[in-house]
């Protein structure tokens, strides 16, 4: 009985462990499957991720070389336009007050905006003691004229006396005497009638010269004289001007005639002028001095009024390119070229005048040359670059 029982123990063990052996081998079996599908996945990727060779390789470096926009400037006759800004003034600014002994205003004739000529009347100060002042000198120079005439007469009968013997010699020089001081006082008396009647004229307030009236500080009422101040502004014919504030550098590249075009802040409006004058020193601080233009009246020119001016500089042939393609750095300007084997090359440059349509290039380009126009800061000489004409007029 127990050896039986040993028996089919033993067989019982025998079974477990050949069982556990199929289990083991096939996990192995699993992991071997999983690890060659890995391999032979990661071998299948390599082969496609490089089958394009060469070809691939070489659409990937075009893919990367950048476009710029390049164009070949020629040379082109170029007007220089010097830019500057100013305020607009009245070229030859009269100041007008009351020259006389002045009195109480009794009216005002003008008004700012209006136009006078030479010797118009602007304002009336009343007169009516002065007038009465002079009647009286007029009345004084009467009885001066009319003593003089009894002296005259005095001695025109002494004469015919004296011949006689009725009248000595020292009479005669007497009555002459008499005859000349009343002569004298008849002068006198003429002069100060005309000292008062000129001093009377002189109450108005008149117009020095003809022109455009800019101001009025003068009313009905107030009281002038000599030390009233300015009561009338005018401009002189009209005619303003605009000093305009340049560099000393741009001064120098003037002269006075040189044309000039001037548009007052919020007008659409240009108007032709001319400098005139240019100053003759330079601000310490600043550096910058004025070149004053000269214009003809017109209603848009305001005196106060800030503008801006454009004054012709002169002409030159060059190649002439945009701000954007000229760059500066501590060896001076220079642009970037494009060569015949598509490779950048910089180039130094001397820049001229100074356009609304671009810069004047004076040295360094013939004008024949393919100029990279924008985002030369991104580049670097020796560059593989394509290129991209630039459209007409861009």
């Amino acid at each position: 009985m127990n050896y039986d029982a040993k028996i089919e123990t033993t067989s019982n063990t025998d079974h477990s462990l050949d069982a556990d052996g199929v289990q083991d081998a096939r996990s192995r079996r699993r992991v071997l499957l999983i690890v060659g599908l890995v391999v032979v996945a990661m071998v299948a990727l390599w082969f496609f991720m490089h089958s394009g060779g060469e070809d691939t390789l070489a659409t990937e470096a075009a893919t990367q070389v950048p476009v710029v926009t390049v164009a070949s400037p020629g040379r082109t006759t170029i007007s220089g336009e010097i830019t500057g800004n100013g305020t607009i003034s009245a070229r030859r600014e009269i100041p007008v007050g009351s020259v006389g002994e002045g009195g109480q205003v009794a009216s005002v004739l003008v008004d700012a905006g209006d136009w006078v000529k030479e010797g118009q009347t602007l304002a009336v100060v009343d007169r009516s003691v002065q007038t009465q002042q002079a009647a009286s000198l007029a009345a004084q120079v009467n009885v001066a004229e009319a003593d003089a005439r009894l002296a005259q007469a005095n001695l025109d009968r002494a004469l015919k006396l004296v011949e006689r013997g009725f009248i000595s010699r020292a009479d005669i020089d007497r009555l002459t005497a008499e005859r000349d001081a009343a002569r004298a006082r008849v002068e006198v008396a003429r002069a100060q009638l005309g000292e008062a009647r000129a001093r009377n004229n002189r109450l108005n307030i008149i117009a020095p010269e003809g022109g455009l009236v800019l101001s009025r500080d003068v009313e009905p009422g107030q009281v002038v004289g000599g030390g009233s101040g300015v009561l009338f502004r005018i401009a002189k014919g009209g005619e303003m001007e605009l000093a305009a504030r340049l560099s000393e550098a741009d001064l120098a590249k003037l002269s006075v005639g040189v044309p000039a075009e001037v548009m007052p802040v919020g007008s659409d409006r240009t108007f032709e002028g001319q400098v005139w004058q240019l100053s003759p020193i330079v601000n310490e601080q600043d550096r910058q001095g004025e070149a004053r233009i000269a214009l003809p009246y017109a209603p848009g020119l305001r005196p106060g009024g800030f503008a801006t001016a454009r004054i012709a500089s002169g002409t030159l042939v060059a190649p002439r390119l945009p701000e954007s393609a000229i760059m500066t750095d501590e060896k001076g300007s220079f642009v970037y070229i494009v060569n015949k084997d598509g490779r950048v090359e910089r180039r130094a440059v001397t820049t001229g005048l100074v356009t609304a349509e671009g810069i004047a290039i004076t040295e360094g380009l013939s004008g024949t040359e393919q100029v990279v126009l924008r985002a030369g800061g991104f580049l670097n000489p020796g560059d593989v670059v394509k290129t991209r004409r630039a459209e007409q007029g861009g």
